[in-house]
């Protein structure tokens, strides 16, 4: 028996069942899924900074996307927000690293 205690994908339960295993999942409330959802974020950062693989930035994306649902935030919305602070605070297509500011 393997502990997991974390949040999942919604068809996880499915896919462990059809590997001939089977599982215990709870139905967790929008407070409680929240702070496991912020948990799976630095998860997948984590994953995505140990190999550098692509595949990782969509899960990231995936848990921020459910993040932003849980706040009441549509991704069409995030997506005008971000467009938002790139107009007023440009993206990162220069490759700029702030040293230090001084008078």
């Amino acid at each position: 028996m393997i502990y997991y205690n974390k949040v999942i994908r919604d068809n996880i339960p499915s896919i462990i069942e059809k590997s001939g295993k089977k599982c215990e999942v709870h139905e967790l409330n929008d407070d409680d899924f929240l702070v496991g959802l912020k948990k799976k974020l630095l998860e997948e950062i984590d994953e995505f900074n140990d190999g550098e693989d692509v595949n990782e930035l969509a899960d990231v994306l995936e848990v921020v996307y459910a993040i932003a649902r849980l706040k009441g935030v549509s991704q069409e919305k995030l997506e005008e927000i971000r467009k938002a602070k790139v107009d007023s605070n440009g993206g990162f297509d220069n490759n700029l690293y702030l040293v230090r500011t001084y008078d």
